[in-house]
């Protein structure tokens, strides 16, 4: 039995390995904070939404069947919730009552496998009533085959056959074998037979076949031993065939928890967003090679979780564009702006909904930041060097088609140098097709890209009322020489009058 709840064609890889900028990615995009959201305190669902999320998926047909399939999660939470326990409900039962596992005689090994088996075909009986309740309400191609495989691998003539097989297999009336004498009258050969059906009483006392029977002495150990080694020989097979079975439905419920945590985990922070009045969106995906990005109503997550309210949304037509730069005022929302676009592609990518009213981008090969870093005191070199260290080990592995987060970057130095390595880096990005964004006040940097590239660049520039105050909002416009600085000055001293008066005193 397969679950495929996260793939079309096969289960979901809990050890595949992460992007080699993980660790780059989780710090650059806050995503401890989604994570956090997403598990409500369980490690498990912890563990699993982060290496879901992390291990984005490039095929929009893989994108759109997980898409279906959380659809049916969000319009059936419960009894998907109800799902989710009987897995967890099996491994709380064999953790309590060890099950005999660790025998290593057939006997042992027989029982502790029965124990098991029933207990689990138990599991798989509760999994069957909830496709018997509740298939219906289920729309996508996931579920859809899921619940037809369920009807029809566990149906009441397997649980019949299974009832019956366990029954026979506690040997109530003994065990009946078979064995041939080999060399030196030793026995070989032995093999467990089906026990014969009942005979009436006057049937066996009519029977003109002879039988031969001896019995054992209470107190005779060694012919109790000598006895049980010949049973144990018999029934080996059978023993190991009844773990293997267990085994085999013990891997099918421990798939089914560990693909349907990712959708619970969804489910955490779809309700989490909900509370706090936000929308999401189901995004749409386009090939790898497309240049299309375009939202309604674009917002960081983690500042909304973080602050517990709603974050300002952004709107952004980037379609056929490869490059966007943002400049503008100081704590205008830029650095946020920048990861609502990251953590967008990192959800689409991995088949959940996006922080947005509506949501396209085509998928990229990779998503890779190169975000400013405060000052180390164990950094061995200047913080220019070390942010050049980052570009070269990110340009080592970058493919086409992916995308790309600058975020203040070579701003370690003065504006004609960190311009000019930020131009030279840019240029070569796009020469081989990587979308990037940039969030800049290198002037001179944005000015000549725009002289450069006007028809596949999108400027942007966080929005400032005349008054001074910030919206957090991204407007179409093209970079201005100023930053701003004074209305930070008017922040901390208040205004040029006051500071003046201050200074002259009483």
């Amino acid at each position: 039995m397969n679950v495929f709840l996260m793939y079309p064609d096969r289960d979901f890889d809990p050890a595949q390995e992460l992007p080699w900028n993980e660790q780059a990615l989780t710090q650059d995009l806050e995503l401890t904070t989604l994570f956090e959201a997403m598990a409500r305190g369980d490690p498990f669902l912890l563990g699993i939404a982060r290496q879901a999320v992390l291990s984005s998926l490039v095929d929009p047909e893989t994108i759109r069947y997980r898409q279906d399939i959380l659809r049916d999660c969000l319009q059936n939470s419960a009894v998907v919730r109800e799902l989710y326990q009987i897995p967890i409900e099996a491994l709380q039962l064999k953790q309590r009552h060890w099950l005999g596992i660790f025998s290593h005689n057939p006997s042992g090994i027989l029982s502790g496998a029965l124990e098991m088996l029933t207990m689990l075909v138990e599991m798989l009986r509760k999994v069957r009533r909830v496709a018997d309740e509740h298939a219906y309400r289920f729309t996508s191609a996931g579920f859809r085959r899921f619940f037809t495989m369920i009807a029809q691998e566990l149906d009441d003539a397997y649980f019949a056959e299974v009832a019956a097989h366990l029954g026979a297999l506690r040997f109530r009336r003994g065990v009946l074998l078979s064995a041939r004498l080999g060399r030196g009258n030793e026995g070989t050969d032995y093999v467990l037979r089906r026990p014969h059906g009942r005979r009436h009483w006057v049937s066996h006392l009519l029977s003109k076949t002879p039988s031969y029977s001896f019995t054992i002495p209470p107190r005779d150990e060694h012919g109790g031993r000598a006895l049980a080694d010949l049973r144990d020989r018999g029934i080996n097979l059978v023993a190991n065939a009844v773990a293997q079975s267990a085994d085999h439905i013990d891997n099918f419920l421990k798939v089914l928890r560990l693909e349907l945590a990712f959708y619970i985990a969804c489910l955490n922070l779809y309700e989490r967003l909900m509370e706090l009045g936000e929308p999401v969106a189901f995004p749409e995906p386009w090939a790898v090679g497309e240049r299309r990005h375009h939202f309604v109503g674009l917002y960081d997550p983690c500042l909304a979780l973080t602050m517990g309210r709603k974050a300002v949304g952004n709107d952004v037509n980037a379609d056929d564009r490869d490059i966007v730069i943002i400049t503008g005022a100081n704590q205008g929302g830029k650095s946020t702006f920048l990861r609502s676009i990251g953590l967008a592609q990192l959800l689409m990518q991995c088949g959940m909904f996006v922080p947005a009213e509506s949501f396209c981008a085509n998928v990229c090969t990779g998503l890779y930041t190169h975000f400013k870093r405060e000052e180390d005191t164990s950094m061995k070199s200047g913080k220019l060097d070390e942010e050049l260290v980052r570009m070269s080990a990110i340009v080592e592995r970058i493919r086409p088609d992916g995308l790309i987060l600058f975020n203040e970057s070579f701003a370690a130095t003065n504006e004609r140098e960190g311009s000019e390595i930020a131009r030279q880096v840019v240029r070569a990005l796009l020469d081989n097709r990587i979308k990037v964004f940039f969030v800049t006040h290198l002037y001179e940097f944005a000015r000549s890209m725009h002289d450069e590239r006007t028809e596949r660049t999108l400027f942007l520039r966080a929005e400032r009322l005349s008054s001074g105050r910030r919206t957090f909002r991204m407007i179409a416009g093209e970079p201005l020489q100023t930053s701003y600085g004074r209305d930070l000055y008017r922040k901390v001293f208040g205004s040029e009058e006051q500071a003046r008066g201050a200074a002259a005193g009483p």
